[in-house]
């Protein structure tokens, strides 16, 4: 598949989500962007903004199986991997897949589940297989998971470690729909009839896989490669920052940029595009200091001063 196809599957892919989540379209971007670059999303926002209506409408449109896991304090790991069933006829036990057996896999409200179910889960986010009962067994593909977590309420929840939200592609937040959104929500609820706005696939497991291939063809020069990774390095060298980007941050930025020039059409990483997706790509993974988090210093802002300091290359 060419890098022109695949960003009109992308368009396409977009477009049709677009018909039922009222968000804006750069965030639907950052989505996608991590199932293209075989990664997974964390998505952190206020109940009620639409992210569990995300999930299952990019699932839809990129033609993937989906599932849905609702984390709970009480959750344990057999709950979402899977556990043997005794099956009488048989007089055999029959291991029963759980909901982690799924193309696209909604993990809400992920921080409220104890750590060793997290646990469970960061075996499959990275390695994409679960062991249960001492048997190893492989997650489809493709297998990517969207979790969501609620950043206001903090009781009863657990918090993420830093392994594993280092695991995640790219961290985005839907944010409140503008006043035009938000009235066609109303104007959608007015007809009871129609309470779900439907999604039609437009790709399928095979087209998805073709489009995933694509990135490891968009060119990047050794100037490109030097500015992510002197951003990366940036990061750890900034006095609000007690942790900075890791190896697989910076590898996750590399993977993230081919991925979005394929978004674009374009056959080459740009300056523009690091930029572009610097913040949602690396943000999350900066563990900051005790006197930031109290002088109220944001990640994206650390983001930001970063990608002043650091030398754009420029194009000869």
């Amino acid at each position: 598949m060419s890098i022109d196809e695949a960003s009109a599957q992308c368009d396409a892919v977009l477009t049709e989500v677009e018909n039922a989540v009222i968000a804006d379209r750069s965030f639907l971007e950052t989505v996608l962007l991590g199932v293209l670059a075989r990664g997974h999303v964390l998505l952190e926002d206020v109940p009620g903004t639409g992210k569990t209506l995300t999930a299952r409408s990019m699932a839809t449109a990129l033609g993937l199986s989906f599932s849905r896991v609702q984390f709970t304090p009480d959750l344990l790991p057999s709950d979402v991997t899977g556990t043997h069933v005794f099956n009488e006829r048989d007089r055999t036990f029959e291991f029963n897949e759980g909901p982690i057996f799924g193309n696209v896999v909604l993990a809400d409200e992920i921080n409220r589940a104890p750590p060793k179910t997290q646990s469970a889960l960061l075996e499959a986010m990275e390695e994409r297989q679960v062991t249960a009962d001492g048997e190893t067994r492989e997650l489809p593909d493709p297998f990517f998971v969207i979790a969501t977590q609620n950043p206001v309420e903090q009781e009863g929840t657990f918090a993420l470690p830093e392994a594993q939200i280092d695991r995640f592609a790219v961290k985005a937040s839907m944010g409140y729909p503008s006043y035009e959104g938000e009235a066609e929500l109303l104007f959608r609820r007015a007809d009871r009839e129609e309470r779900s706005p439907s999604v039609e696939p437009v790709l399928s497991p095979d087209r998805v896989r073709a489009v995933q291939r694509v990135p490891e063809t968009v060119r990047v020069d050794e100037d490109l490669i030097m500015y992510m990774l002197d951003i990366s390095r940036a990061t750890r060298d900034d006095s609000r920052v007690a942790v900075g980007v890791s190896p697989r941050g910076a590898q996750r930025l590399f993977e993230t940029a081919r991925a979005q020039a394929v978004i674009e059409g374009r056959e080459y990483v740009t300056p523009d595009i690091v930029k572009t997706i610097a913040r949602p790509v690396l943000a999350h993974r900066l563990v900051l200091t005790a006197d930031a988090r109290v002088n109220d210093v944001e990640k994206r802002e650390v983001i930001d001063s970063v990608l002043e300091r650091v030398e754009v290359p420029t194009v000869d």
